[in-house]
């Protein structure tokens, strides 16, 4: 490549950056997960648009299987161990049982209804049975779910990609031989090796973090994501989860006290959407919508017994057996949304030679598609008709401030919806935990400095700043006061979710 040659794929590549980047603003409008229209840039630049012709399967499937670590590490890195600490037995029954259940439904589905084979079917089930972790967090950052629900999805989206991939290179074998003992025996070794690792890099950065005075504030976050990608690279040395890994550390990292936490957390989400925009318009290359038109009936009939059949069944078997209410259990159900890991996971049977197998690629990406549009939009409306999002939520605003930084603060905002009994409550009848404080009203499009005797109105929007430890107090007394007023307490209302 010539210094003119690089200086115009650089151009190219910057261009395309910054229109996936604005392009996520009307994404979120509508509540769509962005992947689709950085899988659109990838279709337009490609060989049937721009031109680019790109289809080097190899190349995909390992820049694919990096990105996916970048982005769970993400994910890891931007989760609260408080969310999910009672919700990971579901999750992990959820991101194994749940996956093999929705896999042989699915498999089953395509082998009888399209005429697949059984190992195409196989794949295909594997490939589409985990949901995705970057599609799930956009979801979640957007959609004021109740913490059970939110950590639920998270934690399922961020353990269950390991077993898929077991999966799908367990079948990517040409002929496909198959050992229920030996599978059996690797997924248990691959999940509990991965976590181990995941683990010990967590615990022995985060004690080594702590001691280590660097000489810049910036490497800290620097080097907290690498410590991810460390136990990611470790993981798959050792022939285990390096997923898995990447995920365990991370969240081991965050939930640590490490120093500089807003700073690390802003560096991995920008990381992760640049691992994102890359993956997806990637893999937008990699599809040819002329190759497309003969797999859309395949594409939605595989899409309809996941969405219909295969996902709840394999959600109400993973959680039966916990006091996980219905409507809960329903969201969890409509949520699975898939994104870029079933594609990068249609990768992986191509390298493998597996006959037929770029056909897969092509459903999968239909599949993908259409029911992105179908699911993603819809979210935030079937959480309020099930109930889930309450009127008195809080959402959570990211700050760049060294000040909250330093006093490991976090501010909320709070809209108060009729008919809340906050009405006419003043600030100090609140009797909020201290250290927490309403720091700022915004009534009728004017904002001010609320007094102690200033009164709560319907329609206020609420600004609070608090501790994390006192996070939960502070939300659970907005609760209470909302639902019985300032004399909650006196009623037994203590705001709870459950």
């Amino acid at each position: 490549m010539t210094l003119e040659q690089l200086y115009l794929v650089l151009l190219i590549a910057g261009l395309v950056l910054l229109a996936s980047i604005v392009a996520t603003r009307a994404a979120s409008r509508v509540g769509l997960p962005s992947l689709l229209l950085f899988l659109f840039v990838g279709v337009v630049v490609g060989e049937d648009g721009l031109g680019l012709d790109f289809d080097n399967y190899l190349l995909a499937d390992h820049l694919g299987t990096v990105a996916l670590a970048v982005i769970l590490v993400e994910g890891g890195l931007t989760t609260r161990f408080s969310d999910i600490r009672r919700v990971l037995a579901p999750a992990g029954v959820l991101a194994t049982v749940g996956v093999a259940v929705s896999m042989l439904i699915t498999a089953a589905g395509a082998h009888l209804l399209l005429g697949i084979n059984w190992q195409l079917s196989l794949l295909l089930g594997a490939v589409v049975s985990v949901t995705d972790a970057a599609a799930v967090f956009s979801v979640l950052r957007v959609v004021p779910l109740p913490r059970r629900v939110a950590g639920l999805l998270e934690a399922e989206s961020g353990f269950n990609d390991a077993p898929a991939v077991i999966l799908v290179l367990m079948f990517s074998v040409a002929p496909l031989e198959l050992s229920p003992v030996h599978a059996l025996t690797e997924v248990v070794y691959e999940l509990v090796v991965g976590a181990a690792i995941g683990i010990g890099v967590g615990y022995l950065g985060s004690m080594s973090l702590r001691r280590i005075a660097l000489p810049a504030s910036g490497l800290y976050p620097l080097a907290t994501f690498g410590l991810g990608m460390v136990a990611f690279a470790a993981g798959g040395t050792a022939h285990a989860s390096g997923f898995l890994a990447a995920y365990v550390a991370a969240v081991v990292l965050a939930n640590t006290g490490l120093p500089h936490r807003s700073a690390t957390r802003s560096f991995a989400e920008g990381l992760g959407w640049l691992a994102q925009i890359g993956l997806f318009v990637l893999l937008g290359l990699l599809v040819d919508p002329s190759d497309l038109a003969v797999e859309v009936i395949p594409g939605i009939v595989t899409g309809l017994v996941l969405l219909l059949v295969a996902r709840p069944l394999s959600v109400f078997v993973s959680l039966v057996w916990f006091r996980i209410p219905w409507r809960e259990q329903v969201f969890v159900s409509w949520a699975g949304l898939r994104g870029a890991v079933p594609i990068v996971l249609a990768t992986f049977p191509i390298v493998g030679g597996v006959p037929d197998s770029v056909r897969l690629l092509n459903i999968v990406f239909i599949l993908v598609v259409v029911f992105t549009l179908v699911q993603g939009p819809s979210l935030r409306f079937v959480a309020h008709r099930l109930g889930l999002i309450s009127k008195e939520a809080t959402r959570e605003i990211q700050v760049e401030s060294a000040p909250l930084d330093v006093l490991d603060a976090e501010l909320l905002t709070m809209t108060v919806q009729a008919p809340s009994r906050l009405h006419n409550v003043t600030v100090l009848e609140l009797r909020l935990p201290d250290p927490s404080v309403i720091t700022l009203i915004i009534r009728d499009g004017r904002t001010f400095v609320p007094q102690p005797d200033t009164r709560i109105a319907i329609g206020d929007e609420l600004l609070i700043v608090t501790t994390t430890k006192t996070r939960a107090v502070a939300e659970r007394r907005l609760r209470a006061v909302s639902r019985r007023g300032k004399l909650a307490y006196w009623f037994d209302e203590f705001g709870k979710t459950d």
